[in-house]
C-alpha cells in the first residue's frame, strides 16, 4: 500500500499523492490509515495533498478510516484536492467533509488538481 502514498513534484512544489485509484474498499481503508504517518511530520499549514479516488471502492470501514485521516491531517495541510470522487457515494463524500471540517475541492483530472494545488491564487474547483 505504501507505494500508493508518495511525494511527487509539480512545478517545483512538493505534493503528497494518495493514489487510491482502482483500490478495493479494504485497500482504501489500509491506505487511509497510513496517510497520517506522512502528514504528521510536516509543518502545520504546509502540505499540498492530492487524493485520487478514480475507480476506488468504499465501504463503511473505508469511510471511517477516510474520515479519521482527513480530520487528523487537516492542521498540516495548506491545500488539498481530490479527483475521482464520483467513485464515492455523495453521502460518503459529504460525511467525510462534515466530519473533518475541511473543504475538499474536487476536480475532473489529476492535471487540474495539480494546477490548483500549486496556484498562488487557487481557481475554483468542480464542487
Amino acid at each position: 500500500m505504501e507505494e500508493r502514498i508518495r511525494f511527487i513534484t509539480h512545478k517545483g512544489q512538493r505534493i503528497l499523492l494518495v493514489d487510491l485509484s482502482n483500490c478495493s474498499a479494504e485497500e482504501v481503508a489500509n491506505a487511509a490509515r497510513l496517510v497520517p504517518s506522512y502528514t504528521a511530520p510536516e509543518p502545520k499549514g504546509s502540505l499540498l495533498l492530492l487524493g485520487d479516488f478514480s475507480g476506488a471502492k468504499v465501504d463503511k470501514n473505508a469511510l471511517t478510516a477516510l474520515k479519521e485521516a482527513t480530520a487528523y491531517d487537516q492542521p498540516h495541510l495548506k491545500r488539498s484536492a481530490w479527483v475521482g470522487v464520483e467513485a464515492l457515494p455523495k453521502v460518503f463524500y459529504d460525511n467525510i467533509k462534515n466530519f473533518s471540517r475541511r473543504t475538499l475541492p474536487t476536480f475532473n483530472t489529476r492535471e487540474e488538481a495539480l494546477e490548483y494545488l500549486v496556484a498562488e491564487q487557487p481557481a475554483s474547483a468542480v464542487s
